[in-house]
This record gives C-alpha cells, sequence and structure tokens, in this order.
C-alpha cells in the first residue's frame, strides 16, 4: 500500500473513531440513567452523569448538588469523597465548592442590612440565626475584621422564637447595631414590628440554594463557606476573592 492511500485509510479510521465517540458516550449515559432509574426511585431523575478522572467511574449528580459515583453500567452506586492522591485534591469536595457557588451579585442584598467596618471595600455576605451560638462566636471574632461591608440576612431556623428576634431586629431602627448588641454583647433586642416578609424570602433562597446551616458565608467570587470560621480565615478569603 502506498504511503498516500495507507495515510489516507488512517485518516478514515480516525474520523470514524471520532465520529462514534459521542455516540458511544452518549449511549454509555444512557445506560447509566436507565439502570439506576429502574432500580432506584430515588434516581428517576438525574441532572448529569459526566466521566471522572478515574478510569470507568462516573460521576452521577442528582438534586442539583448531591453527587455519587457508579460505574459504567450503573450496577455499583457510592457515596463519598473522591480523592487525587497524586495532587492530594479532593476532587468530590472542589466539586461541590463548584456546584454551590452563588454569584454574588445575584444576592437579594435588599433583604440584608449591611454592617460597615472601615472603608467598608471589601464584601461578604452572612446567612445568620438570631439563636445561633456558632454565630455569636463567629461575630465576636468578626470584630477583628475591618475595612470590610458584611451583608447580613437574617435566617431564622433554629428555634420557634428565632423568627420573632429576627422581626425585632429587622424592625429595628439601627438594624446593625441591634444585631450587634444581640450577638456580641448579649443584649436583648426591643421588640418591634413592621413588615418582615423579608425573613420569608431569606428562607425561601436558602430553601432554594441549599444553604442548611448557620453560619453560612459568601464571598465576592462566589465561594460559600459554611460554618464559624476564623477572623484569620475570614481574611484569606477576603484575600483570594479580591
Amino acid at each position: 500500500m502506498s504511503p498516500l492511500k495507507s495515510s489516507w485509510t488512517l485518516g478514515l479510521l480516525l474520523l470514524g473513531l471520532a465520529t462514534l465517540s459521542p455516540a458511544s458516550a452518549w449511549a454509555q449515559e444512557s445506560a447509566i440513567r436507565k439502570n439506576l432509574a429502574d432500580r432506584l426511585p430515588a434516581f428517576s431523575k438525574i441532572d448529569e452523569v459526566s466521566k471522572t478522572p478515574m478510569n470507568g467511574l462516573y460521576e452521577v449528580r442528582v438534586n442539583d448538588s448531591d453527587i455519587f459515583y457508579t460505574d459504567a453500567e450503573g450496577n455499583f452506586l457510592l457515596q463519598g469523597n473522591l480523592i487525587d492522591t497524586r495532587a492530594k485534591r479532593n476532587l468530590t469536595e472542589e466539586r461541590m465548592d463548584k456546584l454551590n457557588a452563588i454569584d454574588f451579585s445575584a444576592l437579594p442584598l435588599k433583604d440584608a442590612f449591611a454592617v460597615v467596618r472601615g472603608n467598608g471595600k471589601r464584601k461578604m455576605a452572612v446567612f445568620e440565626d438570631p439563636n445561633c451560638g456558632y454565630c455569636k462566636r463567629f461575630e465576636r471574632d468578626l470584630q477583628k475584621v475591618t475595612d470590610v461591608t458584611v451583608y447580613m440576612f437574617l435566617f431564622p431556623i433554629l428555634s420557634p422564637d428565632s423568627g420573632d428576634k429576627a422581626r425585632n431586629i429587622w424592625c429595628s431602627k439601627d438594624r446593625a447595631k441591634a444585631w450587634l448588641d444581640l450577638m456580641v454583647k448579649d443584649q436583648p433586642v426591643a421588640k418591634a414590628s413592621c413588615d418582615a416578609s423579608t425573613l420569608e424570602r431569606n428562607l425561601e433562597f436558602g430553601r432554594k440554594h441549599k444553604i442548611t446551616g448557620t453560619p453560612t458565608v459568601f464571598f465576592v467570587d462566589g465561594s460559600r463557606v459554611p460554618g464559624a470560621i476564623s477572623a484569620q480565615q475570614v481574611e484569606k478569603f477576603l484575600a483570594d476573592a479580591r
């Protein structure tokens, strides 16, 4: 066979493989979707199936951000962290961070009040419950962070009177002062009344974006951090987000 003909034949073969590849990938995904849906009702609606860096392992995403792993035919199912031991990276955690990220500009800031320290140039947002002990610890440590604007979303989820305290804070003449008096100084908030429908909107936003605990912190790069992180950690996130 001449070199020209050989080259032409090889080109056709490669073209054929390239043409078959998307179809093959689609068939693989379809098989995983069908088998899991047929066998497990919770997987009747799968958001996404995608390959992982591990040979033969596929990521299955349901309920927007719940991640599972399966083989090429959906015969086995795993839930847990996928670790890249060479790069020392938690691939599952990185994927979750990406899925849970929120565009900071999309936050409904009208339903929050601002606590400004220093020049206020740096930005962050926090969802907190007035009855949350971890939130109080977080707020006290946050006093060490300056040149920041904190958008505070009242998020009353912990106890029956969380809503009452949140309403009193939202309806106060100086919301930031009322909030800090309660969380930092343990001073009770005077009763107040007004249109506090913002609280229900915050709860609905939390349900939509799977905010399940307090405090939950968001930075301008979209990153989400659950839990009472230290002032030093806040400083690092603010620097990285910038």
